[in-house]
């Protein structure tokens, strides 16, 4: 007999994953309330308080006994919140937030780009272990609750990191080179670099995949709320938040973080992908006449908040 799950969150993870799930005897059910094992993805911390905190919030309708499994990305402190709450409510809360090996990987959710350090308070019940263990290439135990979301947070924090240096001197060389008169013949990488994933991802311009945006925004931003927490200025995470929540006002909500690329690149560039800049004149109060003030309008004070749930990331 298959054992039964719900899931809620991100349609393109499911999607992904559902296939491997079944071959592992997992079936998906749609009753939510009366599944006994509910496994959950939000790519943004307000849906994840509404999806278990909110009006008929998943820990206050679960049958007692059940098993939660949250795959979103959010604070240690939030992890241990829902923990706790779960645990009074007689839930079995299991912390496993989704961690992709590479940012630039081909398919996204393949197992081998999945790892997913776990947080559980006492063992992770059996059936639990056994679905992330169909999805996930890698499970690794970590501790208690919050180990897993900070486990996830320093590896967001590199991946992200180094997706920007690479965006950033592909950048310089291009503009540089058409400077002196060598666009398109010089490109060189030193020590292997030519076999850098993203180098790669750029140069097949790999803008679209089943990891986005949306997805790396809610990681860092979650990241950036750890490093609040801990009373903590994070200046590179908070520049990579900035371009991010960019791409994303333009129209890059969906796109691979890869895109990210665009930023640098000529506005017709973007705009044939799919991005609009007038989106961010909007979003901003900004006006394209006004560009020598753009830096100063982008950078508005707002400190480590970078909560943009109250803006439509998507195309209209």
């Amino acid at each position: 007999m298959a054992n039964l799950y719900a899931y809620v969150g991100a349609p393109s993870f499911i999607g992904a994953v559902e296939p491997r799930l079944a071959a592992a005897g997992f079936k998906r059910v749609q009753d939510v309330a009366s599944a006994s094992l509910v496994v959950t993805f939000c790519t943004s911390q307000t849906a994840l308080e509404d999806l278990y905190f909110g009006d008929d919030g998943l820990v206050t309708v679960m049958a007692p006994g059940a098993v939660l499994i949250d795959l979103s990305a959010t604070t240690p402190n939030f992890a241990r919140e829902i923990n706790a709450v779960a645990t009074v409510n007689d839930l079995v809360m299991v912390e496993a937030p989704l961690t992709v090996r590479s940012l630039v990987a081909d398919p996204a959710f393949g197992p081998d780009n999945l790892m997913a350090p776990v947080a559980c308070e006492g063992d992770v019940p059996v059936e639990a272990q056994a679905l992330l263990e169909a999805v996930f290439g890698e499970v690794r135990d970590v501790g208690a609750p919050g180990a897993a979301q900070l486990v996830r947070a320093g590896h967001t924090l590199e991946l992200a990191a180094h997706l920007v240096s690479v965006i950033e001197a592909q950048a310089l060389n291009d503009a540089v080179a058409r400077s002196v008169g060598t666009a398109g013949k010089l490109d060189v990488r030193l020590g292997g670099q030519e076999a850098d994933p993203v180098v790669r991802a750029l140069r097949e311009k790999r803008f679209t995949g089943a990891y986005t945006v949306e997805m790396l925004l809610a990681e860092l931003s979650s990241a950036l709320m750890a490093a609040d927490d801990a009373e903590l200025i994070l200046p590179q995470a908070e520049a990579m938040m900035h371009l991010l929540e960019l791409l994303a006002v333009i129209g890059g909500a969906d796109m691979a973080p890869a895109a990210l690329t665009l930023i640098y690149h000529e506005e017709a560039e973007g705009a044939a992908a799919g991005l609009d800049w007038t989106r961010a004149e909007q979003a901003y109060g900004q006006h394209s006449s006004d560009e020598d003030d753009w830096g100063d309008e982008f950078d508005d004070g707002c400190g480590h908040d970078h909560d943009f749930d109250d803006f439509d990331f998507s195309s209209n």
